[in-house]
């Protein structure tokens, strides 16, 4: 079975008005233009009188060579959705109000499609290999990945902060 190192876990918060389906396609192309294939694992809608709680569930994942593979988890809660209209530059625009939450975690993937996992004389080879061979690869993978996915939260933090303002 490959193994799975995460690299990094956190979550943004962003309570107050911002266009969700714009933020929600920022993300999805964000993901798309740095080569990652996107995965909707989970998406509920529930209705709760006027606002809706919306639960959303994407794994992205981007082979690196035949032997490593990133994968970006990304769990949203949005809480309290309500539709609004806002005031934009003289023009009514339609935005959403909400409470929203995302977790973020960056996984390593080594050996993602079990080359080295058919017998237990290839399993001992593959942690000489990791341990002897490759650390230090498997270190800048891991440091590459952190910065994309700090790159992401910026982008997302910057995105919301920028909504935000308008």
């Amino acid at each position: 079975m490959s193994e799975k190192d995460t690299v990094f876990s956190g979550k943004i918060k962003q309570t107050g008005i911002f266009s969700f389906k714009d933020f929600y396609t920022f993300l999805y192309d964000w993901l798309r233009d740095e080569n990652y294939d996107v995965y909707e694992k989970k998406y509920t809608e529930k209705v709760k009188g006027d606002t809706k709680e919306i639960e959303i569930r994407w794994e992205a994942e981007r082979d690196i060579s035949d032997y490593f593979r990133f994968k970006i988890e990304m769990n949203w809660l949005l809480t309290g959705v309500k539709s609004i209209e806002v005031q934009k530059d003289g023009r009514k625009e339609k935005m959403d109000s909400a409470a929203m939450e995302i977790k973020f975690k960056a996984i390593l993937i080594k050996d993602y499609e079990d080359r080295w996992e058919n017998a237990p004389f290839w399993k001992f080879l593959r942690g000489l290999y990791e341990r002897y061979i490759i650390r230090q690869r498997i270190s800048d993978y891991e440091i590459k990945l952190l910065q994309e996915l700090e790159e992401l939260l910026a982008q997302a933090k910057s995105f919301l902060a920028l909504e935000g303002q308008r």
